[in-house]
This record gives C-alpha cells, structure tokens and sequence, in this order.
C-alpha cells in the first residue's frame, strides 16, 4: 500500500472523529443540474417518460439504477440502455458543470491537517467518482474513494456495504467514525454500520427526511459542519 501523503500523518486528531466519510453529491458537489437534466435526457433519448421536478429531484443520491427503476418506472430491459446513455453525457459534460459547494474543500482541508483521516463514500460508481473529484480540483483531500462498481446492476443494494469497504480500508480508526451526507440513505447506511450521520442542509433531502431518518445533526453550512466535527453535536 502506498504511503499516504503528509496531508494525512502527522498532527494530532483535532475532529471528535478519527474518520470521517463524505457522501459526494449534494454533500462535496452540487451537480448543478447535471443528473436531473442528464436523466431526463436519457430517459427522452430511449422513448420514456420524464418524472416531475420533484422526483427527478429526488433521484439524486440513491444508486442509477434503483432510482431508475423504483422513482422513474423504467422496465428493467430498459435500465443499462439509459445508463449508458446518461453516462455518456455526464462524462462529456456533467462533470465540468459540476461545482464544489462553498466552503467545501477549506473544511476537509481542515479536517486532514486535523489528523482525521477522510474519505469519499458515494452510490456513485466508483471509477466516476475518482474522475469527478479530479475533474473539481478534489481528489488530493481525501485519503481514498469507495463508490459503486462499474456494473452498477451488480451492486449490493443501499449504502451500507460502501461505507463497509471505507471502514475496512482504515481498520485502525475505524472505531471513532462519522458519514456526512445529505439524503436519508446516508443516515441509514451509517447506522447500519454502528456510525452516527450528520446531516447537511444544502443537498437534495426533502423537508425533515434526514431527521426523521436518525440524523444526530443537521447543518447548514461548510462552517457549521467544521465546528460540529471538531467539538461535537
């Protein structure tokens, strides 16, 4: 295993956890549009009906194909032809339009030269993930990247087995862990895994859902999370 840059030895641990996982869309980045119109456009291209604002909304967070399956009503010999489809533009596209939310990466900087040890767990397929968060100027914060695999369809269903690997991956601060995230699903796949969740404000969660869901916080900002993660709820 390759040593891990200075940005993670070192210091000591200033955060009340040792590790701390982020969730990526609508918690690190705001796709800015770029899954709801890339899923619409997918759906338009093979002949299939576009949900309302407010599922499409939804839709961001779960894995493609649950979300294509169980909110958009896709056939399942329709699921890989559409995301193919909305991967070839997201690739071409949706990436580059994607934006850092603000303050963002001043708070996993901080949380690193904490001592903490951070890192991404995303639905998202893992490969993408890596690209996303070079393409956004990201990668560096974070000590590893656990997503989905490439064939989405063969993904053990929900978060939990994500957070899973991330906790395999650093067994020795695994006991003092926190998820951050911004859907319901972020909430219970930590809670499956014995980890509290925090809650942030900005991403795509309905009114109430990460509350109702067990959240142990709910932010606001980048600012609020730091001070939360480094003196407690």
């Amino acid at each position: 295993m390759h040593a891990l840059p200075a940005l993670w030895q070192a210091c000591p641990v200033a955060s009340v956890h040792s590790l701390i996982l982020f969730d990526l869309d609508g918690t690190l980045v705001d796709p800015a549009g770029a899954i709801t119109g890339g899923i619409s456009a997918a759906l338009r291209r093979h002949g299939l009906p576009v949900p309302d604002d407010d599922t499409l909304q939804a839709m961001v967070g779960p894995s493609l194909v649950e979300s294509l399956t169980s909110l958009a009503g896709v056939p399942a010999s329709h699921v890989q032809d559409v995301i193919a489809s909305y991967r070839e533009g997201y690739v071409a596209t949706g990436m580059a339009r994607s934006r850092p939310y603000a303050g963002i990466a001043r708070c996993v900087g901080a949380l690193a030269d904490d001592g903490a040890v951070v890192a991404v767990a995303t639905q998202k397929p893992e490969w993408l993930a890596e690209e996303l968060l070079a393409v956004q100027g990201l990668r560096h914060l974070f000590a590893s990247v656990h997503g989905s695999p490439r064939d989405e369809t063969t993904a053990a269903p929900g978060k939990a087995p994500i957070i899973r690997a991330a906790l395999e991956r650093h067994p020795d601060v695994a006991g003092s862990a926190v998820m951050i995230g911004d859907r319901r699903h972020d909430v219970e796949g930590a809670a499956a895994n014995g980890l509290p969740c925090i809650g942030v404000g900005w991403g795509f969660a309905a009114p109430g859902e990460l509350e109702d869901a067990g959240a142990s916080a709910v932010v606001q900002s980048a600012d609020e999370l730091l001070e939360v993660l480094q003196t407690g709820p």
